[in-house]
């Protein structure tokens, strides 16, 4: 296992634990409901913090018919976004991260039609995802598609750090090298914002620098500089992770708060996978889609400075 290859796993690991609490705010109900988070849990039938119920889609043809059976429980209150879903089992994003790996393995490069249509045809099969709610990009992609837009150019200006979730996936599927560009037009398919694209940029450097050899939290300090300060986060490491991830980073989706939260969770847990991963979960909000930042981190630490890296960090069910 090279240590993208474990950057890539870790990302996945990451993503299915934090699945049952995925977008929790309230930290209450969260520990409420899951009060032993400390293995895969499958989700409740009930989300007290969902916003399904003031969320609207409706396709304007086949084209855009991505809900399938779940449109029906849109505009409900209290339905879990992954209330279909296994312990262990990964949100669709992560599914598409997954997609694209084998897409990009088998075929020995990275080309973005190829990858555009796959993303179409699986999207569009009843039954392929089993996700209740979708994020706005995809909604808006499949809008812009069902309005026979250039597949190329049905992104929207997403500012969500759900456009890295298949970063990891793509370098751990490349050949090893420097693979910045390839990155950049690929989150742009989906995700046109500046912001995006910048944390892509810079989530693909530190991993080409563990990978070169230099440990996670030098990675951090050289890279990441313009996200976050490795000093003031050295001053908080003694505080409890939700005063960090709450009052100083917000835990909600947006890129210029979630990705520097992921970054600190990274360089804070940087010697223990499985604590990174729960508390990334424990902090609450997009727990899943931080994932793809702190799991594929820690997890390529992990491999580089011990040489190994564990696949089965938490106990089943």
């Amino acid at each position: 296992m090279t240590i993208y290859q474990a950057a890539y796993n870790g990302s996945l690991i990451a993503d299915a634990f934090a699945m049952p609490v995925h977008w929790y705010y309230d930290r209450d109900a969260l520990d409420r409901d899951y009060p032993n988070l400390d293995r895969y849990l499958p989700p409740l039938p009930h989300h007290p913090d969902s916003i399904l119920w003031r969320s609207e889609y409706k396709p304007l043809n086949e084209k855009g018919e991505i809900l399938h059976d779940q449109a029906r429980f849109w505009g409900q209150r209290g339905i879990h976004y992954h209330q279909n879903l296994q312990a262990g089992e990964n949100t669709v994003n992560f599914k598409l991260a997954q997609a694209l790996h084998n897409q990009v393995s088998l075929k020995g490069g990275y080309e973005p039609t190829n990858w555009v249509e796959k993303y179409i045809e699986l999207m569009l099969t009843p039954s392929w995802h089993r996700d209740t709610y979708l994020e706005e990009y995809h909604r808006a992609f499949f809008t812009r598609y069902a309005q026979g837009k250039d597949i190329l150019k049905c992104g929207i200006s997403d500012d969500h750090i759900g456009g890295l979730a298949t970063v990891p996936s793509l370098l751990s599927a490349l050949p090893a090298g420097d693979h910045r560009q390839i990155v950049k037009t690929h989150v742009t398919l989906t995700h046109r914002h500046s912001n995006v694209m910048r944390a892509a940029d810079c989530l693909a450097r530190i991993l080409h620098f563990i990978a070169s050899g230099s440990p996670l939290r030098e990675a951090l300090m050289s890279q990441a500089g313009d996200w976050i300060s490795t000093r003031k986060a050295s001053k908080w490491a003694g505080q409890d992770d939700r005063i960090v991830i709450g009052q100083r980073f917000s835990p909600a989706c947006y890129i210029d708060q979630s990705f520097p939260a992921s970054l600190y969770l990274a360089w804070k847990y940087h010697d223990n996978f499985a604590s990174a991963v729960t508390a990334n979960a424990k902090v609450g909000g997009d727990s899943c889609h931080r994932g793809a930042v702190v799991g594929s981190l820690v997890a390529a630490e992990s491999k580089r400075s011990t040489g190994d890296f564990d696949l089965t960090p938490f106990p089943p069910v």
